[in-house]
């Protein structure tokens, strides 16, 4: 059996549970870790650091996915119709630099693709995308208890009012990239 190469995607759409969410969804898409990247305190922030907003960070998800299931570029509208990118820093009642929607590229071909998918989606909109496209420097990773945070909590207020609709939409709009429905 062949090694696959994987690929490495790092966006940020508000809170990292969400965005953990929606990927844990789609057919590629082999590992999700949530954690913080692009602020500029020293050392590895905490959760209750970042949610300050002092740190400068954003709640981020950092995916592995195979490109032969799933292109970067399915990746990105996947993510820019799964959160509201026209909204600067929040994601409904979510509201700090924390929860800026971001796409942290890892070269320039993802910086290229990052930069073409929001020029794409923004005629979609009714407001400016203000999406963010930046370099990745560093990234954490968040706290075990982040992990897997939906599937562990989903009776949990915050997950069944703003997670589970979230779900509904990506099912509706994407059902062709979920894992378990085949390409017809």
């Amino acid at each position: 059996m062949k090694d696959k190469k994987m690929e490495i995607a790092t966006i940020g759409g508000g809170c990292f549970w969400c965005m953990e969410a929606v990927f844990q969804e789609i057919k590629g898409v082999e590992k999700i870790v949530s954690g913080y990247t692009g602020g500029s305190a020293p050392g590895k922030p905490t959760y209750r650091e970042v949610c300050s907003g002092l740190t400068g960070h954003a709640e981020v998800v950092q995916l592995t996915f195979d490109p032969t299931v799933i292109s970067y570029e399915d990746i990105l509208l996947i993510f820019m119709t799964s959160h509201d990118p026209t909204t600067l820093n929040r994601q409904g009642a979510d509201a700090g630099t924390q929860y800026r929607s971001v796409i942290y590229y890892h070269d320039d071909s993802q910086k290229e693709s990052a930069v073409a998918m929001t020029k794409k989606v923004a005629p979609y909109y009714e407001n400016p995308v203000v999406t963010e496209v930046s370099p990745l420097e560093t990234f954490y990773e968040a706290e075990d208890y982040h992990q897997d945070y939906y599937r562990n909590n989903t009776a949990q207020g915050y997950c069944s009012a703003v997670i589970t609709p979230k779900l509904a939409k990506l099912r509706k709009m994407h059902a062709d990239k979920l894992k378990g429905v085949s390409a017809s």
